[in-house]
């Protein structure tokens, strides 16, 4: 059996260029869409572009946790500034509720996404930076107590920030928020190339693929950088790592800082995409499902943080087809709660993880420890 798999390990992987493998990969991610919404539907090509989004959020906690050792359950916080910050400068939201700003812009703001996505990293790195500082000195589940405090109260904040005047709209949400637009294509419309139409979730699918792709290879760039090697350096031993003339200050704020912009470009992208934003999208269970992500996959280990972003965000939607329908046909009604389900089954998949391959599914240098 292992004579076997050493033959088909070198008929795969020995016998084409590394090109040949890269061209397969761009066709694959080409017809991917088509293939699924032929099959499943728009639903499901919907599912894929949310699982990008969700690969570029756990490619940033990743950063955090397993480059620097730092445990965030507030992570979702900077999504959630990202999103907001387009939602409110790309919607007609303000105008509405302030008439100096209708004043100022009589047709409306309209600003464009990718604007709004220079201005999110910098808001975002900089909540990242004002989180860091007061938990300097702080490591493990202290750290993570404090970081769970900053995402709950963001969102409490955007929850309640409707009076006494109106800037988020509460719990009600921000709707009409403009959609993606590239070159003057707007993404929520068919791109009609004359031969061909390809729809506006098509085009998402690959503008996000393209922002997966351009987050691995900095994260990638960054583990192999002097700053990554710092990173782990700190996340092994940061007395060592200090000792060693490690700046872990700066070296911390910096994690911080990189991880946070990450979640607020994606925060802008999922509030184009979505057209719709409330404070129930940034809750503390979804730090707790992009923490899962990287655990699941493997700290600190790029493909696998992957791997485990697209597991968690495809398979409970799955599940959602196939449960619901199940209870129906059998009870004659819902029984369990697919989310009740789907819960259940994140904390088991952990549980078993955590026992049986501590390291994620995809460990790093394929060991098992």
């Amino acid at each position: 059996m292992k004579g076997f798999r050493i033959v088909l390990k070198e008929a795969l992987f020995n016998r084409l260029p590394r090109s040949a493998y890269l061209w397969i990969g761009i066709i694959a991610l080409i017809i991917l869409p088509w293939v699924v919404g032929a099959s499943g539907g728009n639903y499901w090509v919907r599912v894929l572009d949310f699982a990008l989004l969700y690969i570029v959020l756990a490619l940033g906690l990743n950063v955090v946790v397993g480059f620097a050792g730092l445990l965030d359950l507030g992570y979702i916080a900077f999504y959630a500034l990202g999103a907001y910050s387009f939602a409110l400068l790309a919607s007609p939201h303000l105008p509405q509720q302030f008439e100096t700003i209708a004043a100022a812009f009589p047709e409306g703001m309209h600003f464009s996404p990718w604007i709004v996505a220079v201005f999110s990293i910098i808001l975002a790195a900089l909540f990242g930076i004002i989180l860091g500082f007061p938990t300097l000195q702080l490591r493990g589940d202290y750290l993570a107590i404090v970081t769970l405090g900053f995402g709950e109260i963001i969102r409490i904040f955007m929850n309640n920030l409707d009076r006494p005047f109106n800037l988020t709209n509460g719990p009600k949400g921000i709707t009409a928020i403009d959609p993606i637009q590239l070159f003057g294509i707007s993404f929520a419309k068919p791109l009609d190339l004359g031969f061909i139409q390809i729809p506006g979730l098509y085009l998402v699918f690959y503008l996000f693929v393209l922002l997966a792709i351009s987050v691995a290879i900095v994260c990638l760039h960054l583990q192999n950088s002097r700053i990554g090697r710092a990173w782990v350096a700190i996340r092994e031993d940061e007395i060592a790592a200090k000792a060693m003339g490690i700046n872990t200050r700066n070296m911390k704020l910096l994690a911080f800082a990189i991880g946070a912009s990450f979640a607020g470009v994606a925060g802008v992208l999922f509030s184009a995409f979505q057209g719709f934003v409330s404070p129930e999208s940034f809750t503390l269970w979804e730090s707790i499902v992009v923490l899962a992500m990287v655990v699941l996959g493997g700290i600190g280990h790029i493909p696998g943080v992957i791997l485990g972003a697209v597991l968690l965000a495809i398979f409970p939607e799955v599940l959602r087809g196939i449960a619901q329908p199940l209870q129906q046909a059998l009870f004659g009604h819902v029984i369990i709660d697919v989310e009740i389900i789907r819960q259940l089954i994140y904390g088991l998949a952990l549980i078993l993880i955590m026992l049986y391959r501590p390291g994620g599914i995809w460990q790093k240098g394929g060991n098992n420890s």
